[in-house]
């Protein structure tokens, strides 16, 4: 298959680049002006793309798959309205502009696999979260919704998509596992404001299999958390990654500290909670390579 990927020197898209090319695929990796390249990679090849624009390299014609993971870090910095301008255009008007320039082209690809967040459901407390679940009404929950819904135009020109909802994705490379761990090296680590917040979590690993099915399975569409099935509380998980780097976890870090210090970033990113579930994913037969924490923890850390 010839398949375009957006994002794709972040963690998730470097990932899927490799293993979609180690399986024969060729991949077009859609490129903003002054990328630093990464070709070199058999069967991998950089395709010209200005979001702002909507002008998209002539090599991605003929593309029989779209996987778009584009977006500026939502941790890349405090959320100013600058900064959330920013994160709104690289999502939002990025998709919209990936889907004009997708629907222009004379054969359309069959799928397009396009990034979410199960930050789509916004700060729910202890209930459980399917994909049938209504979205928030925060910030994060509100940039979800329009970026899935720029995905979706994609189906007015018969293109299948499908809304990969990702928790927090744990990677030793990347993302946010490494930030989570810099406190616990220092013997500093502990629950987040009171720990009962849930966190819906996934493995790297697990991301780029729920992908590569995603881009195969024809009857798979719409939404899905792609989250591992057993989400735990933040202070179940923080003695979990203790036990893991074998280092205490005894310092707890004040909601009132991290406001002050995050803004309005810190509930959304630290203290809010998303008891979310796989529901579509288990209807589609998919099987975790890591359904517990300890397990995860297991696998990344050996």
């Amino acid at each position: 298959m010839k398949i375009v990927v957006t994002g794709a020197t972040g963690l998730v898209g470097s990932a899927l680049v490799a293993a979609l090319a180690r399986e024969g695929h060729t991949v077009c990796r859609l490129v903003r002006s002054g990328t630093k390249s990464t070709a070199g990679t058999v069967g991998t090849f950089d395709v010209p793309w200005d979001p702002e624009t909507g002008s998209l390299g002539g090599a991605a014609v003929g593309a029989e798959a779209v996987v778009n993971l584009g977006g500026a870090s939502i941790v890349g910095g405090r959320w100013t309205n600058a900064r959330k301008e920013l994160l709104r255009a690289s999502r939002v008007d990025a998709t919209r502009a990936l889907v004009a320039a997708l629907g222009k082209m004379n054969a359309k690809p069959g799928v397009l696999v396009s990034a979410s967040a199960v930050g789509f459901y916004g700060n729910r407390g202890d209930e459980t979260l399917t994909e049938e679940s209504a979205p928030g009404n925060t910030f994060l929950a509100n940039l979800a919704k329009d970026w899935e819904t720029e995905a979706l135009r994609a189906e007015e020109f018969g293109t299948r998509v499908v809304l990969a909802r990702f928790g927090i994705i744990l990677a030793i490379e990347g993302g946010a596992l490494p930030q989570m761990m810099l406190p616990f090296k220092f013997g500093v680590g502990g629950r987040i404001g009171d720990g009962n917040q849930w966190m819906s979590w996934v493995t790297l690993e697990d991301v780029v299999a729920i992908l590569r099915l995603a881009l195969i399975k024809s009857d798979l569409r719409g939404s899905i958390n792609v989250v591992a099935p057993e989400p735990v509380r933040n202070a179940d998980f923080v003695k979990e990654l203790a036990k893991a780097m074998h280092r205490p976890a005894i310092f707890p870090a004040p909601a009132f500290a991290l406001r002050l210090a995050m803004g309005e970033m810190a509930d959304a990113l630290l203290l809010s909670s998303q008891r979310s579930v796989p529901q579509n994913l288990t209807r589609a037969g998919y099987s975790f390579a890591s359904r517990s924490l300890t397990d995860a923890l297991e696998t990344i850390f050996a």
